[in-house]
């Protein structure tokens, strides 16, 4: 998975529950709170959604500090 936003945010995903959308929407919620532009939001998100499960996860990793944990 490659970084489509050279940003990270502040989002440990460990413990989270791991449904897909639950986790876009944790991501979502924190890269808001960190004043993200809805287009790198969305930038991001669409990248999850080009793969599968674990494309998706990978995708979010990438955009965490510490890869999510």
């Amino acid at each position: 998975m490659a970084k489509v936003v050279d940003k990270v945010v502040d989002l440990k995903l460990v413990g989270l529950d791991g449904n897909a959308f639950n986790l876009m929407g944790h991501f979502r919620r924190q890269a808001r709170k960190e004043g993200w532009t809805l287009d790198e939001i969305k930038d991001v998100l669409d990248e999850c959604r080009e793969g599968d499960y674990i494309h998706l996860v990978g995708t979010l990793i990438d955009h965490c500090k510490n890869g999510g944990a």
